[in-house]
């Protein structure tokens, strides 16, 4: 007797859809009601996610050598508030389709993009892993015509949800493996934008300071601008008590980049990378293993 076709991957996982039921009424609750409500989520995972608090505490340790023993553990009290409310500004970008607060902010810098469209250059932004990364997504998407890089969910019901979500307001959507889209995206003229601070098992990379500490760093940004021809710029989110409640920023074209030295070029991004993340270093995604992998010879990080 044959078995039934089975449903698709991402219909088999009710629960998973129930949790997302639940999230986008969250998304609709008033703003500041969502933050507060993300502000003690991060206590929960404060108390709840034990093991995260070393990985947080080593990279702070180790970016931050200056800090008191009370100004480190206060540091680390407000990346967990913030990793919190990084939820609920997730969920209002992702799930809330009201143009409030994204139709009321600013981009400091547009204009260096707004002349590199005009005279039909393609333009890579370089961002981090900051809290506030997807609120910059859906801004910077509703004003210019941008794809965004992503690295694909294994939950399928969450791989369908993001991406469906963030196509609401991006153009396309990269997969970190499809370089060969990017640089004929980049060719024509257009906008990609990506996040290249995570240490990734896949890809070329190289060890490139961030913060002083050797960081294993993909050479993406340097052989895609080599390939391509595109300009590349900054662009960094930061969240702030009060209205307009964000911060946005784009910095002018990179000045010769790329160089012949892709390990130089790297520096230059992490550097980049960390002068944003020094503005509100609360606001980072600490919680990541950046320095997992080492240099020959050196013993582990973590």
């Amino acid at each position: 007797m044959s078995r039934p076709p089975s449903r698709p991957g991402w219909l088999s996982q009710p629960f998973s859809w129930l949790i997302y039921g639940f999230l986008w009424l969250l998304a609709h609750l008033p703003y500041r009601l969502l933050m507060s409500l993300g502000a003690g989520l991060g206590w929960l995972i404060r108390v709840v996610f034990r093991l995260r608090r070393k990985v947080i505490s080593k990279n702070l340790l180790a970016c931050f050598p200056e800090l008191s023993q009370a100004e480190h553990k206060q540091l680390i009290k407000r990346n967990y508030r913030e990793t919190g409310m990084m939820v609920s500004q997730t969920l209002r970008t992702f799930f809330n389709r009201s143009p409030q607060p994204f139709d009321q902010l600013h981009i400091e810098g547009r204009e260096h993009l707004q002349k590199c469209l005009d005279q039909g250059q393609g333009v890579l932004l370089v961002s981090g892993h900051f809290t506030a990364l997807d609120v910059g997504g859906r801004v910077i998407s509703e004003q210019f015509p941008v794809a965004g890089v992503y690295r694909p969910h294994k939950n399928r019901v969450q791989e369908y949800v993001v991406r469906k979500s963030r196509l609401k307001y991006a153009t396309q959507m990269f997969t970190r493996d499809e370089l060969k889209g990017i640089v004929k995206r980049l060719k024509a003229g257009g906008i990609v934008w990506y996040a290249p601070d995570q240490d990734y098992r896949r890809g070329q990379s190289v060890f490139a300071d961030f913060f002083g500490v050797p960081a294993s760093t993909i050479t993406a940004t340097h052989q895609l601008a080599r390939i391509s021809g595109c300009q590349v710029m900054f662009y960094g989110v930061r969240r702030i008590p009060e209205k307009p409640y964000y911060q946005l920023s784009l910095s002018a074209p990179l000045a010769d980049f790329p160089g012949k030295d892709a390990v130089l070029d790297t520096q230059r991004i992490n550097q980049g990378i960390e002068d944003m993340v020094r503005q509100s270093p609360d606001q980072y995604l600490w919680l990541h293993k950046r320095f997992k992998n080492r240099p020959d010879g050196e013993e582990k990080f973590y």
